[in-house]
């Protein structure tokens, strides 16, 4: 499976095509969609562009997204620096009216298993974000169903990214859920090509890099997912 994950806590400073409104979010998921996108992750924003986990503005992003293209699933993140409180990121999810088909929680962050709790007892899918070989461990410790594990490679030296990949993998539970492989920032493309040599689900977007694996900045979302498809992911 090859995600398009489209806006992450970029601004327009970083990217000029970055989607902001449920509107841009919801076309340039469609142009990602035709170029080989199967699954999205949003950050919702509100009305002043800032990334929200309030219930009225999941549930406009969602269902934007799901008017328009209602076979593609649906994923927004719970990170702390959206909601720092953990008994707020609860409230808000219980509070959510419409539900996202997957939401991804970081396992390092606090009160991490109980907002995974929160989102499976309302019926939607965990993805167990794992950032460092640390954080295998204290997700071993889960004892919420995941629906897929995302090896997030964050430390921007490739060579460290790719290293930290190995051990985070071979640390996972051989028959665990499905993972999802990917880098952010100057690793990004090599991280991809790695969970294509791997045979893993992957994901592309804005939120992990706005350049090409030539180095040029690309024109959007839609034409980095073309550039992982022609790598071979997806």
């Amino acid at each position: 499976m090859l995600k398009v994950c489209l806006n992450g806590g970029r601004t327009r400073a970083e990217h000029p095509a970055l989607p902001i409104t449920v509107a841009e979010v919801v076309t340039d998921t469609l142009r990602c969609r035709a170029a080989g996108a199967a699954a999205v992750h949003v950050h919702p924003r509100d009305d002043s562009g800032r990334e929200s986990l309030d219930p009225m503005v999941i549930a406009a992003t969602v269902t934007g997204l799901r008017q328009a293209c209602p076979e593609l699933p649906v994923g927004v993140s719970t990170g702390d620096w959206i909601e720092p409180d953990p008994d707020a990121r609860v409230a808000a999810i219980r509070a959510w009216p419409v539900l996202p088909d997957f939401a991804s929680v970081n396992a390092h962050e606090s009160g991490a298993e109980r907002v995974a709790a929160t989102l499976w007892e309302r019926g939607v899918a965990v993805e167990a974000g794992l950032w460092a070989p640390e954080a295998v461990e204290w997700y071993r410790r889960w004892t919420v169903p995941v629906e897929r594990i995302l090896v997030e490679c964050v430390r921007p030296d490739p060579t460290d990214a790719l290293a930290d990949a190995e051990r985070m993998l071979a640390d996972l539970p051989p028959a665990g859920p499905p993972v999802l492989l990917h880098g952010e920032g100057p690793m990004t493309w090599d991280v991809l090509r790695e969970a294509v040599r791997r045979g893993l689900s992957t994901r592309i977007g804005l939120e992990d890099t706005t350049v090409l694996p030539d180095g040029v900045t690309g024109v959007g979302n839609a034409e980095l997912v073309a550039a992982a498809v022609a790598l071979g992911a997806g």
